[in-house]
């Protein structure tokens, strides 16, 4: 293997004024390096401030440091027969520190001068350069060539997408998960319907776009994860990446779990009648009701199989007092789940080995798609952010077929204009927004650092940002048409039938697939649907982390596949609680408490640190520098003044989801009069 060849940094001129010396030390920073000049004209400190400007590197001062002349040349290293040797080139750098109207700059003896290529060169590269030189008087003493300052370091190049494509597919994977499908058409129902749009398009005017713009922007111009772009915005504020990180950690321990029990779904469907349209599993209790006889009220007859119901003129005496559950409760709470083997926090039960596999076939998924980096996860993206829209154009088609389908659709956007009077509608509303697009899980600052650095951010904001809205609010057709098929055949109110989180996409909707001809086919691209959903969020949650560490300790970049390995080791290791008999309580408590409340605190001080301590003049000149335009009046008063109280309306007055208030105040364990043991009740879900 030929050996890495040695970097130099070295000026020659004839005459030349002082070159580098022991007095001046250049080295490695980061990803970047680079050997370069800085214009004869900067012969003061002074000169160098207006000479200086902010581009794509990090901005921590001006160094005091000796003149070097404009005839000076740069050495570069080409490859030989022999090796690697060096040769002259010219000048052709240009040095980039902090803005000229920066008047917060550091003592120059203790700061930095950092240099990048040319922007229409194709390789960005920069090195830091730190000299404890005070004199700015330059000399005239001539020197031989050969008299110049060697430094040693390691090339790294960073990795940029293959193409724009590529970046968007992976943004707008990452924005649209399982949350547009199993929360918004809900929330949208529950808040005023059609009129609930009003403040959801509002939010995400004043709120969501802001911040998803800044932190494409953020990302894009310092090049760098979150663990190291808060400490060059403002070193006070750098505990915001180490934050955005165990967030981001925690999270991918139950969030991955639900793509388990939908793989576990999937695979178990692959049969002539999904399983849980019948009552004669082992699963089952004496209160097991299947669809068929919620739809006729009639009890089963010998010669119904499998769920198939068998019309005739027979009557099911439903009893009072006793409280029934339909087949695909039982089979979601008592097969997949198995519940009734935990008595709660205090005994959650052994590991569901069906589902810790299903969780590892997850995580295994998700390892080669980002091993490579964004060459591998931006071509897994051409697949799992694609397919889910292909599924959810099937199931559109096919509810918009369905008998009472209108129906559903009319409650969904019916408005409710007295709704708007409601804090709680606007707080729903920007809590919505902004968990659905995503700021300050880092996620976005990682994939815009891979970005070219006169890549148009402003574009992508407001392409992928729309997309993402667009889907939840189609994906509210494709859940209501369904829905209100289902009210149409049970004679049920939508009330009675909707549902938000798990009980939306494990419960109700399996419940009425199970009712259409060919429900094993509608079943299984139903859950690939969620699959391919979660895993777009996957990639880009993980990558957020292994950015931010790879950027703040570069030597393992190396190693990046073994670094891969070991978190996602950690993270499967983290999530094997959730796969326990009691797991969903453990989920539903992180889901509900690990990143509402904190994500918008880290938000919040995203926005303190950039806009009020950085600057906003200073931000969009930063933009400026990327884009040829600066951001408009809009746009830095919504950075400075409304993204931050956007923050504060939600988490005022944020309240449980449904679902966890569900599981974790509702659920109630009772022993059953049967041999079956105990039975697991729901009240929120119960059937009378």
């Amino acid at each position: 293997m030929r050996p890495e060849p040695p970097i130099s940094y070295g000026y020659t001129s004839s005459p030349v004024q002082q070159p580098y010396t022991s007095d001046a030390h250049a080295l490695i920073h980061g990803p970047y390096h680079i050997n370069t000049v800085i214009p004869s004209t900067t012969n003061t400190v002074n000169d160098r401030r207006n000479y200086f400007s902010s581009v794509n590197s990090e901005l921590t001062g001006v160094a005091s440091v000796p003149m070097i002349p404009s005839d000076a040349h740069r050495q570069i290293i080409v490859p030989g027969p022999d090796g690697y040797r060096y040769q002259q080139a010219d000048p052709n750098f240009y040095a980039l520190s902090v803005q000229p109207n920066d008047v917060n700059m550091r003592p120059f003896s203790e700061s930095s001068i950092y240099i990048e290529k040319d922007p229409n060169q194709t390789c960005e590269e920069a090195v830091e350069m730190i000299s404890k030189q005070e004199s700015e008087q330059p000399t005239t003493e001539k020197v031989r060539e050969d008299e110049v300052e060697i430094c040693y370091s390691k090339k790294v190049h960073r990795e940029t997408w293959d193409t724009k494509v590529d970046f968007l597919l992976s943004v707008i994977g990452f924005a649209v998960d399982l949350g547009n499908i199993w929360r918004f058409p809900y929330i949208c129902f529950r808040n005023g319907g059609g009129a609930f749009l009003i403040p959801y398009v509002v939010m995400y005017i004043l709120g969501g776009l802001p911040l998803f713009y800044l932190e494409l922007a953020l990302g894009q111009f310092q090049r760098s994860g979150c663990l190291t772009v808060w400490k060059r915005i403002c070193p006070m504020f750098s505990g915001i990446g180490f934050g955005i990180c165990i967030i981001a950690s925690y999270t991918a321990w139950y969030y991955n779990t639900v793509m388990a029990w939908a793989l576990f779904y999937m695979f178990d469907a692959m049969k002539p009648h999904v399983p849980w349209d019948s009552c004669n599993n082992w699963w089952n209790t004496n209160s097991c009701v299947t669809v068929y006889q919620k739809l006729v009220n009639h009890t089963l007859t010998e010669g119904e199989e499998e769920g198939v119901a068998i019309h005739e003129n027979i009557s099911f005496l439903i009893k009072e007092n006793v409280t029934y559950f339909s087949s695909t409760e039982e089979y979601f709470y008592r097969r997949v789940l198995q519940l009734q083997y935990s008595t709660g926090y205090s005994n959650i039960g052994p590991i569901r080995w069906e589902i810790s596999l299903c969780l590892m076939a997850v995580f295994t998924i998700v390892y080669f798609s980002l091993w490579k980096g964004v060459k591998s996860s931006g071509k897994a993206v051409w697949i799992t952010a694609t397919l889910p829209y292909v599924i959810l154009s099937i199931l559109l088609v096919r509810g918009l077929t369905l008998e009472g389908s209108l129906t559903g659709i009319k409650y969904y956007l019916t408005p409710k204009f007295d709704q708007l009077l409601k804090v709680q509608v606007w707080s729903e509303a920007a809590s919505q927004i902004f968990f659905s697009l995503g700021p300050g899980f880092g996620v976005l600052l990682a994939l815009s650092s891979y970005n070219k650095f006169h890549n148009n951010c402003y574009s992508d904001a407001m392409l992928t940002s729309f997309i993402n809205c667009a889907t939840s609010f189609v994906s509210g057709f494709v859940v209501f048409s369904v829905l209100g098929h289902m009210c149409f055949r049970m004679k049920k109110t939508m009330q009675e039938v909707a549902n938000e989180g798990p009980g939306l996409v494990f419960i109700a909707y399996p419940e009425a697939i199970a009712t259409l001809k060919g429900s094993t086919f509608w079943a299984i691209i139903f859950m690939l649907m969620l699959i391919t959903l979660g895993l777009d969020s996957t990639f880009a949650g993980l990558e957020a982390i292994i950015t931010g560490v790879l950027d703040r300790i570069p030597k393992i970049r190396r190693r990046r596949e073994l670094f891969v390995l070991f978190i996602i080791i950690y993270c499967f290791l983290g999530a094997l609680a959730t796969t326990t008999c009691g797991g969903f309580l453990i989920l539903a408590l992180l889901d509900q408490h690990g990143a509402q409340i904190s994500i918008l605190f880290i938000v919040f001080c995203e926005c303190v640190a950039l806009c009020w301590f950085y600057g906003t003049k200073r931000f969009c000149g930063d933009v400026k520098q990327m884009l040829g335009f600066t951001p408009g009046k809009f746009w830095q008063i919504c950075w400075t003044f409304i993204s931050p109280l956007f923050l504060l309306s939600p988490a005022s007055v944020l309240q449980p989801q449904l679902w966890c208030l569900q599981v974790l105040h509702e659920l109630v364990i009772v022993q059953h009069l049967d041999a079956r043991g105990t039975e697991l009740l729901l009240n929120g879900a119960r059937y009378s």
